[in-house]
């Protein structure tokens, strides 16, 4: 389904020559999720190659943004991003928002998909619906419609002869629900660890289609914000810039230098000012979140006693009717046995 391409990782602030300012027709897709569930797994079973650096570990081993590329065999160029820990409220705000932006800088023409990877070997925490609300609120409702579902640990529903759909219908918390809702029950299931080739080629396809589900309602124009604008308008001044100063005559190779890196620190400059604004951004969001959890929490806490008031309440009753029924019958009993003795008497 693909044919094979390799390129280097990218990322950081600089802009290579590689960078491309004309629409490649390539299609961007950015994997999110908790820390542990198979994002650069998955990763690597959509390029077809071991790409990202993966490890079945709970710490995780993504550290920053990373992006490689492949050419399915109908020459469609898939840019895939693989992501650390993005809307993980343990990880510190400065450090998401550098790797928001460094995203965002990688996905330049915008995202066609997110891929929000799960673990059908966890339950879906109430963390990751709020890593999946953070996203929303940090992006806008917007990117709901963007949003694909990849459960990993296919093996393992395998190993118990179960489909996607029996596990989401025998272990689907509320949670899970509103967020397969948000998505448009777009979902699949990923086995990373299958070595058959039907089978990798099968899932792949399955995703696929959906990317291609999420490009037609959307008309075929990727997600993007002021944010990606912003960077791409600055990446786009710099490489004008270069390529004019690259061009210019009677310039000694040191002025040359010289000019090439005051403009790499204006355009360095420019990213810190915008990550200063995602952390911001990003600081309200969790906050607003956070605060929303604590109000659920004791609203929940609330109910939780109101229940356990009301089941004391009902047990007192209970215990009071029995009593009282008990009483009745012993004097039940009391009365019959006076009576019985009254009929031996005039016997």
């Amino acid at each position: 389904m693909r044919r094979d391409t390799s390129t280097d990782s990218m990322g950081g602030s600089a802009i290579s020559d590689d960078w491309e300012f004309t629409t490649n027709g390539a299609r961007t897709l950015v994997l999110v999720g908790r820390t542990g569930n198979g994002k650069s797994a998955t990763g690597n079973s959509i390029l077809g190659r071991k790409a990202f650096k993966s490890m079945s570990s709970s710490a995780g081993v993504t550290s920053t943004c990373e992006l490689q590329r492949t050419v399915l065999e109908d020459d469609q160029i898939l840019d895939v991003i693989d992501t650390p820990g993005l809307f993980d409220f343990s990880a510190e705000p400065e450090f998401v928002g550098n790797e928001i932006v460094k995203c965002i800088n990688m996905a330049k023409d915008g995202i066609h998909a997110v891929l929000v990877v799960l673990s059908v070997r966890t339950r879906f925490s109430r963390e990751e619906q709020a890593a999946v609300q953070s996203l929303r609120e940090f992006f806008g409702s917007k990117i709901s419609d963007y949003m694909i579902l990849v459960f990993t640990g296919g093996d393992d529903l395998e190993d118990n002869d179960e489909t996607l759909d029996d596990y989401l219908g025998r272990d689907c918390p509320e949670p899970l629900k509103n967020t397969l809702t948000l998505c448009g029950n777009r979902r699949v299931l990923f086995d990373n660890k299958t070595k058959d080739p039907l089978k990798k080629a099968d899932q792949l396809k399955r995703l696929l289609f959906l990317v291609n589900v999420v490009v037609e309602n959307n008309g075929g124009k990727p997600y993007t914000d002021d944010l990606f604008k912003e960077l791409k308008k600055g990446a786009v001044k710099l490489h004008n810039q270069a390529t004019e100063v690259n061009s210019l005559v009677g310039y000694s190779k040191q002025e040359i230098l010289e000019l090439k890196e005051q403009m790499q620190k204006s355009y360095e400059e420019q990213l810190r000012r915008i990550t200063e604004v995602v952390e911001s951004k990003l600081k309200e969001t969790t906050h607003r979140l956070e605060e929303q959890l604590a109000k659920e929490q004791a609203a929940r806490l609330k109910a939780e006693l109101s229940a356990k008031e009301a089941q004391k309440k009902s047990d007192d009753e209970i215990r009071k009717l029995r009593e009282y029924l008990e009483r009745a019958q012993k004097e039940t009993e009391e009365l019959r046995g006076r009576s019985d003795r009254g009929m031996c008497n005039i016997l």
